[in-house]
Formats: structure tokens, C-alpha cells, sequence
């Protein structure tokens, strides 16, 4: 596992725990209000976070201080990969993959799932190199199991 995925899994792990709510009905939203211990009268005490999702208006600046700190994690880590051979590689090589750029060679759900542009991979020495090792390594790796699936179904 590479070090952004261990970071995203860590991240993920402490959004999974955090007592966050998500509603796409009003049977969801009753049952959602229940299980952070309200009911589905007290909306005064709720806040929304976007895309159906909510808290308790108590929870909001310990969340709040998780998307800093988890945001600021991240980009520290960028920072400190001033070559982009580490982390910066191993971020986009991720990302690449999940958003199966071996059949789409389309750059924006990677860049969007990292939060940034192509400006800012163009004007920054170690994203872009660090972009460019990814795509290569991602790209041999897929025409390696590719090649191997042919060989085995020509035996």
C-alpha cells in the first residue's frame, strides 16, 4: 500500500467514525435524527454538510478541525515531496487507477479527486514530474496485465 492510500484509509476511517448523517428521504432523515440521538423535530440542532448529509450543530467545530486537519495533512505531505517521486507518484498513481485512466486517458477525476487543476500541476516542477512517473508506471503496469490475460487465454 502506498503512502497516500494509507493516508486516505486513515482519513476515511476517521470520517466513518465521525457522527455524521446522511438523508435521502424522510423515512432516512427520522431514522438518521434517531441514531445521533435526536428527533426528527429538532432540526435546530442540525446542520447540513452538503449532499444530504448532516450533523449535530454541537459536532460542527470538531468537524470542522478533522477537514482542516485532514486538508492541511495532505497538503504537507505534497510539500515535503519536493521531487515528486514519493508521495506526489504514488498520489496520482492511485488516483489514475481508480479513475481507470488506462481506458478514459482523461486527467479531471484525478485531478479532482486530489483538488487540483491542471494550472496547478503545470506550474508546480514536482507535481508535474510526479504526474508523469505515475501515468508511465500506471500505464505499464496495465499493459503488463493485459498482456499477461492474452497469454493466458492463447494457452
Amino acid at each position: 500500500m502506498n503512502k497516500y492510500e494509507e493516508m486516505k484509509e486513515r482519513h476515511q476511517k476517521e470520517f466513518d467514525n465521525f457522527p455524521m448523517k446522511f438523508a435521502f428521504s424522510d423515512k432516512q432523515f427520522k431514522e438518521s435524527m434517531e441514531a445521533i440521538g435526536l428527533t426528527e423535530k429538532d432540526t435546530d440542532k442540525v446542520i447540513g454538510i452538503g449532499a444530504g448529509g448532516f450533523i449535530r450543530k454541537s459536532d460542527l467545530k470538531a468537524y470542522t478541525e478533522m477537514c482542516q486537519r485532514t486538508a492541511r495533512e495532505m497538503q504537507d505531505a505534497i510539500n515535503e515531496d519536493i521531487t515528486g517521486e514519493n508521495f506526489i507518484k504514488d498520489m496520482f498513481l492511485y488516483e489514475l487507477a481508480n479513475h481507470e485512466y488506462c481506458i478514459t486517458y482523461e486527467l479531471e477525476d484525478t485531478l479532482e479527486a486530489v483538488g487540483l487543476t491542471i494550472q496547478e500541476v503545470e506550474n508546480s516542477k514536482a507535481l508535474k514530474h510526479g504526474l508523469v512517473l505515475a501515468k508511465r508506471e500506471y500505464l505499464q503496469m496495465y499493459l503488463k496485465e493485459n498482456s499477461e490475460e492474452d497469454e493466458e487465454e492463447e494457452m
